[in-house]
């Protein structure tokens, strides 16, 4: 029968592997998207619609592009749960715990930063509403605001969101991603090698003890008459 905590390492190491191929679908498709995507606000709407009905099998590309960028999420999500139910926050596995999380948090950021990217109405009033949060942030709301928008809501705007969509989270996500599965190869190579190198202790055969024949009792003793 098998372990559990051997069948949540392996289920951890393939979530991993997923989440890798994911990532670079969506790397991939992100490029190629980039060959035709406008990123202002009068041409990034048109653009896609571009993609979508004349590029030959531009609607593929950016169908993968999104599939992808949602799916990780969701299987980073459900690594963290896997890990914290095998065991793996305990230090051995520290490098793996901590880029897991961060990658998740990443993934999510790469959906927050391509909410406007497509220009369309319900990107637009979505950000308004964060943007309403994040002003909300003491001290550093405002000017924080006024970073990501460029002043107001407009081709600043996706300029800068989609500098960080390209440039800065999506490199972040990739390199943790591979950190990541990295970690948890390196760690099942060292439990391996500490299977191994560990002796198995066989049990040491006990000697057979002869059995002397039993002595005649005295009623058993019977008389030569």
């Amino acid at each position: 029968m098998l372990n559990p905590a051997f069948i949540l390492r392996r289920l951890s190491t393939v979530l991993a592997v997923s989440i890798l191929t994911l990532t670079l679908v969506a790397a991939t498709s992100g490029i190629l998207i980039a060959f035709y995507y406008i990123p202002t606000a009068g041409g990034a709407y048109d653009s896609l619609q571009q993609i979508d009905t004349e590029v030959p099998y531009g609607w593929l590309v950016h169908t993968l592009h999104n599939l992808s960028g949602n799916f990780v999420i969701v299987l980073g999500l459900v690594q963290i749960v896997v890990m914290f139910l095998g065991e793996r926050f305990r230090r051995s596995w520290l490098t793996a715990w901590i880029s897991g999380i961060f990658f998740t948090l990443s993934a999510i950021g790469l959906s927050w930063t391509a909410m406007i990217l497509n220009w369309n109405q319900l990107g637009f009033w979505r950000l308004k509403i964060e943007l309403g949060t994040i002003e909300a942030i003491p001290f550093i709301g405002a000017t924080l605001r006024d970073i990501i928008t460029g002043g107001s809501v407009g081709t600043l705007t996706v300029a800068h969101l989609y500098t960080l969509h390209s440039y800065v989270v999506s490199l972040a996500a990739l390199g943790l991603s591979i950190v990541h599965l990295g970690a948890l190869l390196f760690q099942e190579k060292e439990m391996q090698a500490e299977k191994v190198a560990t002796p198995v202790v066989k049990p040491v055969p006990q000697p057979e003890i002869e059995q002397q024949p039993a002595l005649a009792t005295d009623s058993e003793v019977q008389s030569p008459i």
